[in-house]
């Protein structure tokens, strides 16, 4: 007889609803605007500007979206150079490729696994020699942990390139008083199903500069001429959010520094808890940043644990847990073989945190008895 019976799966990072995003859906139906735009797109825009610090916003279909938009405003075309951060999903990088340019990656430093301000100088001194700066720097907030903005900023101002905050994993996050997302000439984010707030699937792209902001709007609904016809003189995208979409972010915003909080705390738990076995280290949190916690990562010493990172996310798929391994860095992807790779120092902080690294389950909506069982899952394995 079939065992119909099976334990309830705990993910990774599961969309967590407010309860109240009925009412914005609702009124999109009550007034017929089912199709992309609308009250909710705007108010949603409005909103998020408001809650970043910066004069505009535009929802999109989805934060890779919001990268190749920022990129199409910067003009980077075919055969041109963009610095990107390594250890990062490959949606922060496809769309350089759908520019035709050329991806450079940037390895991570210890202090916030993002991008590396030595490796980013040594970087631009080569492209400098060679005559072929970038023409953009994309930079990724990992895991909801801001990058040192300060060096970076100051590295990519003194080259006079413009800099893309790739954001997606980070609404909510701090530096030095200031919104994740605002510290570039564009910066982006998403609301991807698993992301700290979500609208399903969408993104936003958003800047101080207006104009260009108007400008990726022509270009995010097909780029139609100003005409009485149908007329395209430059090549456009079908980019833009719905409006039922753009609702759900309306009802999720209002709850976003909650969720921020309850990831903090449950990132407090796993640390209280985890911290004191050998080699366990979590992800740092750089001095006077506000990390959105948005996912709990750490590293296995394997040496001093006695246990390999790959062996704890089997002993937790055998408990029906969700776990994954920090992102494989995109040198390392056989997408980008040809790639240039700038390391850190003579050892590769991203090849190093992508074996040693580990993301737990850190949903916003995740009971405390989820998370023990978590926890006493990986201290069975190490004690």
């Amino acid at each position: 007889m079939l065992n119909t019976t099976f334990e309830k799966k705990i993910l990774l990072s599961s969309p967590h609803m407010s309860g109240e995003e009925s009412k914005y859906i609702n009124e999109a139906f009550e007034s017929n605007w089912i199709a992309p735009l609308g009250p909710n797109v705007d108010a949603f825009e409005k909103r998020i500007a408001s809650f970043v610090g910066v004069k505009g916003a535009v929802a999109v279909s989805s934060g890779t979206a919001a990268i190749h938009l920022a990129l199409s405003l910067l003009d980077i075309q075919r055969e041109d150079v963009v610095f990107c951060s390594s250890l990062t999903f490959v949606a922060s990088a496809n769309p350089i490729l759908y520019q035709g340019a050329e991806p450079v990656f940037i390895d991570s430093e210890p202090d916030t696994w993002n991008m590396s301000p030595s490796a980013l100088e040594e970087a631009f001194k080569d492209a400098e020699k060679s005559n072929k700066l970038p023409k953009a720097v994309i930079i990724v907030n990992l895991y909801g942990q801001p990058a040192r903005f300060d060096e970076l900023v100051s590295i990519c101002n003194e080259y006079q390139v413009p800099i893309i905050e790739d954001a997606a994993e980070s609404l909510g996050s701090v530096y030095k008083g200031k919104a994740s997302g605002t510290f570039g000439e564009f910066g982006i984010f998403s609301f991807n199903g698993n992301k700290i707030i979500t609208t399903s699937g969408g993104g936003m792209l958003i800047s101080n500069n207006l104009e260009a902001l108007k400008k990726s709007r022509f270009l995010a609904t097909q780029a139609r001429d100003p005409a009485p016809y149908y007329q395209h003189s430059t090549l456009g995208y079908n980019y833009r959010l719905s409006n039922i979409l753009a609702g759900i972010g309306r009802s999720q915003l209002e709850v976003l520094n909650e969720r921020v909080s309850k990831r903090r705390e449950i990132f407090q738990t796993y640390q209280r808890e985890l911290s004191q076995l050998p080699g366990v280290s979590f992800m740092p949190e750089l001095e006077n940043t506000i990390s959105n916690r948005w996912l709990t990562a750490l590293t296995i010493n394997e040496k001093v644990a006695g246990v390999t990172s790959q062996e704890l996310l089997t002993a937790l798929e055998k408990e029906n847990i969700e776990a994954r391994p920090v992102w494989k860095p995109l040198h390392l992807q056989p997408l980008f073989n040809n790639s240039k790779y700038y390391s850190h120092t003579h050892e590769s902080i991203s090849e190093q945190l992508f074996k040693k690294g580990l993301c737990l389950p850190s949903g916003s909506n995740m009971p405390i008895e989820d998370q023990m069982k978590v926890i006493s899952t990986i201290k069975n394995k190490m004690e």
